[in-house]
């Protein structure tokens, strides 16, 4: 692990400013590239810009971490002092060279954003993916050296399983990390879709979408109950429920118990009741 990221960015960067090799330079701006590792894939356009008139007016207060590449630098720390700099025409930035491995960039690159709390619940989610998979280490053992529980990762990482479109609205702020996960809990993966548009048009608050899926997951099991129930009755009983329907021109029910059975005869109205007796009476 990089030095300092147990301890978070504050004692990384101590360790930066007091380690004698470590000094800050001025790189240039064209030099530059983005960390192929950076978790966030959104910048806000405005916050940029704000932060592009704060360089212009006092430059840039903290230095960028970036490690060398055979091509200039890659930013580990800082991609959006990097654009604003570069929005605001600077030539060079101030930084720090550091020597680092992939799986140092990684993880101080997700740390930093981490900090700031402001990615999304989809890039903190595929970030925490693809340090599981880069790294080949299990969820726990990725909660332990970020400081994080188990359960929150994976819980964000469930979000992923999601389909494409959910995980969309998520990313933009339409649909909260909670109303996907209440999605989850969805046994018909088919309405997953429709009841997301739902609740942006309903505009559901968690509650009221984690009883939607209750009643959803309820009436589906009903159904499955039923259509089960039907299947195993026997052929016999399944023709003489379709003759009677014929017969009477209404829904029939036959149920047969251990020691007794039952028809159940459907009608809608008292002169519907009073068609299907009319069928019963003996001349």
């Amino acid at each position: 692990m990089a030095r300092g990221l147990g301890k978070g960015l504050d004692a990384f960067f101590t360790e930066v400013r007091d380690g004698e090799e470590e000094s800050i330079k001025e790189v240039s701006v064209k030099q530059c590239r983005p960390n192929p590792y950076q978790p966030r894939k959104r910048f806000d356009s405005k916050a940029i810009q704000e932060l592009q008139a704060s360089i212009k007016e006092h430059g840039i207060l903290q230095p960028l971490i970036v490690r060398k590449s055979i091509k200039g630098y890659e930013i580990v720390v800082g991609e959006r002092r990097y654009r604003a700099a570069k929005a605001a025409g600077l030539d060079k930035v101030p930084a720090v060279i550091r020597e680092l491995t992939d799986e140092q960039m990684m993880e101080l690159a997700l740390l930093e954003n981490l900090q700031r709390e402001d990615l999304s619940p989809i890039e903190e989610a595929e970030a925490y993916k693809q340090l599981i998979n880069e790294l080949g280490i299990t969820q726990e053992t990725l909660a332990k050296r970020l400081g994080k529980s188990r359960s929150h990762i994976a819980n964000l990482v469930r979000l992923l399983s999601l389909p494409e479109p959910i995980i969309a609205w998520i990313n933009e702020g339409k649909l909260s990390m909670g109303h996907g996960r209440a999605l989850l809990g969805l046994k018909d993966k088919e309405k997953l879709v429709p009841i997301a548009e739902k609740i942006q048009a309903d505009i559901m608050n968690v509650r009221q979408v984690e009883l939607l899926i209750t009643q959803l997951n309820d009436n589906s099991q009903k159904k499955k109950e039923k259509d089960r129930s039907h299947k195993q009755k026997d052929i016999f009983l399944q023709e003489q429920e379709a003759a009677l329907r014929d017969q009477l021109g209404t829904g029939v029910s036959i149920h047969r118990g251990k020691r007794k059975g039952k028809i159940e005869i459907e009608f809608f109205t008292d002169d519907d009741l009073n068609r299907i007796l009319g069928m019963f009476e003996t001349k």
